[in-house]
């Protein structure tokens, strides 16, 4: 057995049930399918309590805290946000504030959104990839960008959507042997006193 990658899976959806959380669901079960995970799901709806009216990190709540520490210790990122007004959710993004600028350094990130028609597709290499292009991630070759149409219930029924799931996986997962030695060449060194 290799390494088990610790993934974070965070939704960005506001909502319970959701086509994002479902989108998510899938990416998570399509990577443990190929390499050995332990995954720990954040959705941004549950925490918009604790994270809400934070200005500063030092004012959330120790699960909030959790949560942030969570992300920025993962071996992967699998993100994803419903689009609304052409970009992620507000709380999305005010969760992405928390975390340390340089926490993310060469993680590789899974970006995955759900929009209404195809016209939002764009979302992922005009708002999500350039999000973490600030954070010094690495943002996977493919995302991932879902319309209602790919949804009954909540449950993805479109194959095409299956297909590029499967797709960004597999060219996912080569690039995930590479994130831990990168991981570890870009933490800073301590300083001696």
């Amino acid at each position: 057995m290799g390494q088990i990658y610790k993934v974070v899976a965070v939704s960005g959806s506001v909502q319970s049930p959701s086509r994002t959380l479902a989108l998510i669901e899938q990416l998570v079960n399509t990577l443990g399918d190929a390499v050995p995970i332990e995954v720990q799901h954040l959705d941004v709806g549950a925490l918009a309590p604790l994270i809400g009216s934070a200005l500063s990190r030092t004012q959330l709540p120790a699960a909030a805290e959790a949560s942030i520490q969570a992300i920025e210790s993962a071996d992967v990122l699998i993100v994803a946000s419903p689009v609304y007004r052409g970009s992620y959710t507000g709380l999305f993004k005010h969760l992405f504030d928390f975390v340390h600028h340089e926490a993310l350094i060469d993680v590789p990130v899974l970006l995955a959104a759900t929009g209404g028609s195809e016209r939002h597709s764009l979302v992922i290499d005009h708002q999500l990839r350039p999000l973490f292009s600030f954070f010094q991630a690495r943002t996977l070759p493919i995302g991932v960008y879902a319309t209602e149409q790919d949804f009954s219930n909540y449950e993805i029924t479109s194959a095409p959507l299956l297909e590029r799931i499967r797709l960004a996986i597999e060219r996912a997962v080569p690039l995930l042997d590479r994130a831990p030695l990168l991981k570890a060449q870009a933490a800073p060194t301590p300083v001696a006193a």
